[in-house]
């Protein structure tokens, strides 16, 4: 009797595996699930591999005109099969010329003035009131922020490094001296939850895909641990293990909103509204571009000179000739 031969792994599994292996991060991985499955169902679930470049342009094109998805939902839409057609599926697609692309608005950050920002961050209490102080400080996106090592904050050398940011490169950015206080008092918390934790025997924190393998008792270590971790345990969606993991973003998300609100302030100002605050008051400071870009770990020089659009220098500061007249 032959033995059974053993089934391929679905096509939904291959995408998982081929993003793991390349270090992709889980948000990544799971919207390009999402988009894989949304592309499967739109052709009435035909595999992949029986569609071709004109199928694809056909998804594409119905995203922007029928669906109205934003350009840079159907970019991330395009990046999903293109992966999925090069790395697991091994087919390479032409240029998609034909694709109706979206529009990418052309709009201008919400910054905050300083006084706001002081406003803000005084309705602020507590653990997340020091995330705040640290977006507004530092320029950090909110979720390298949230994903800080106790190893990654050096106050000797008044430096955050920052890993595995936009792009999966590294960086650095300093640490306000005002903050110094307060990251102490945060690292004494963090090391007796840490010690608890150990008590507990509880699994280590998640570490880079790299080092689980190779290290996995690394993750106990305190240097591994995390700067904001969670309050409560959850299960990793990857392993399946139960561990501690850093702050969810809906809290320091929940509180600047509140923040805003009792600041009563009415622009519409969320946490990456910190980012963009920092930048333009840095400029305004007379920071040069260049040092705002590395900071901010931007790729291109472009990316960081939308914020020379919201400075006094520019309309603003120009002086209308309604006030030019002589006083009637």
């Amino acid at each position: 009797m032959n033995a059974p031969t053993s089934q391929p792994p679905r096509l939904l599994d291959q995408i998982r595996e081929a993003l793991r292996l390349r270090h992709y991060s889980l948000r990544t991985e799971q919207a390009y699930i999402h988009w894989t499955k949304r592309f499967i169902f739109f052709h009435g679930k035909r595999h992949p591999r029986e569609l071709g470049p004109h199928d694809v342009e056909a998804f594409l094109t119905s995203l922007a005109v029928e669906g109205g998805v934003s350009a840079s939902t159907q970019a991330q839409a395009l990046a999903a099969l293109l992966f999925l057609y090069k790395q697991v599926l091994e087919i390479d697609l032409p240029w998609l010329d034909d694709v109706v692309r979206a529009k990418r608005p052309q709009r201008l950050p919400t910054v905050l003035t300083p006084d706001e920002v002081a406003r803000m961050l005084a309705c602020m209490e507590s653990t997340h009131a020091l995330m705040a102080n640290l977006l507004y400080g530092t320029g950090m996106r909110l979720m390298e922020c949230l994903r800080l090592r106790v190893k990654d904050v050096d106050l000797a050398r008044r430096e955050i490094t920052i890993r595995e940011g936009k792009g999966n490169k590294d960086r650095r950015t300093m640490v306000p001296v005002s903050l110094i206080s307060a990251l102490e008092k945060q690292l004494d918390t963090v090391r007796v939850l840490w010690q608890r934790d150990l008590t507990n025997a509880l699994p280590g924190v998640q570490l880079p895909n790299a080092l689980e393998r190779k290290k996995p008792e690394e993750g106990k270590l305190l240097a591994w641990y995390w700067l904001f971790p969670g309050r409560e345990l959850s299960t990793d969606p990857r392993s399946g293990v139960r561990r501690r993991h850093h702050a969810h973003e809906q809290g320091i998300q929940r509180a600047i909103k509140r923040a805003v609100l009792a600041a009563g302030i009415t622009k519409p100002a969320s946490t990456h509204t910190l980012r963009h605050s920092f930048a333009t008051h840095l400029l305004e400071s007379g920071q040069d571009i260049r040092t705002v870009q590395e900071l901010l770990g931007h790729s291109d020089v472009r990316t960081t000179m939308i914020y020379t659009h919201v400075l006094n220098r520019g309309p603003m500061g120009v002086v209308s000739p309604l006030d030019r007249l002589p006083v009637r």
